[in-house]
């Protein structure tokens, strides 16, 4: 998406910005990052905030008002700041923070971190006030009909593990950006989507699974409901390759394919590590 800058904006926009953050010294576009017509870390007398949105008449208006809504729920996550809708756009401000996107790579330091996230995040249940499809229903024309049970969980999930919506922060913590794509599911549903992305990043099927394992409610989880779920990561994003192609896409998807046909064979052999 074509990114509009901060001095482009409609002067009574900036205005209503500056009645929560006082003057914008100066404003820094975002690099990364696809959804937002506005992402721009902004530099204000009080500090620093992190700003996103776009025009409020667009059909994916409703998705910033969700993630702010879902934000402010979920643990391990930036803060809102506050929200504008003035001179046609509509803007969130967020808690800037500083720090680096983690390294998933074998032998890496932020995987306890991440262990620590997906553990404390999983316990955290959906926002009942907030009406929004869950991931079982999301997924539906990949599932088999009959859906398992154990797929239809309630609890608050970021659906999106992607190391770009994860923040290492200087005080050690890792922090889960972007929750736009939020929804119930399983408890176990954010690890699970963890296990291709260390794959993706160097780890063969077999040490992402040990990883994994190691997040109590993934550990719980129904070893047949998880290969479900892995076969209909790998059925969607191998649909969405083929119809929403994009530079990265190609690469998570083999490694979907690699975690799926990996728990099938665990199933029919004997889990190596498939179960508790």
């Amino acid at each position: 998406m074509d990114r509009i800058e901060w001095h482009d904006l409609p002067p009574s926009t900036r205005a209503a910005v500056e009645r929560y953050t006082g003057p914008v010294e100066t404003a820094e576009t975002a690099p990364h990052g696809v959804m937002s017509r506005l992402a721009c870390t902004i530099q204000t007398p009080a500090g620093r905030a992190f700003v996103k949105g776009t025009r409020h008449d667009v059909p994916q208006a409703w998705v910033y008002r969700h993630e702010a809504r879902v934000t402010r729920c979920a643990p391990l996550a930036a803060s809102v700041l506050w929200g504008v809708d003035a001179g046609g756009w509509m803007l969130y401000g967020y808690e800037y923070i500083a720090g680096r996107h983690p390294n998933l790579a074998p032998g890496s330091d932020d995987l306890a971190l991440l262990l620590h996230t997906l553990t404390v995040t999983s316990e955290a249940p959906w926002p009942e006030a907030l009406n929004k499809k869950p991931l079982h229903t999301r997924w539906t024309e990949f599932l088999p009909q009959d859906i398992p049970p154990g797929l239809q969980g309630r609890a608050l999930s970021h659906t999106d593990m992607s190391p770009h919506n994860m923040l290492v922060t200087h005080s050690g913590k890792l922090l889960l950006l972007d929750w736009a794509l939020s929804c119930p599911a399983p408890t176990w549903a954010d690890t699970a989507l963890t296990v291709p992305r260390l794959i993706s990043a160097g780890h063969t099927p077999e040490q992402a699974e040990t990883i994994a394992l190691k997040v109590p409610a993934y550990r719980a989880a129904d070893p047949a409901t998880v290969t479900t779920f892995a076969r209909t990561v790998h059925a969607a994003w191998q649909d969405w390759e083929r119809t929403r192609p994009m530079p990265h896409r190609a690469a998570l998807t083999a490694a979907a394919q690699a975690w799926a046909t990996d728990r099938e064979k665990g199933q029919q052999t004997g889990p190596h590590a498939l179960s508790p």
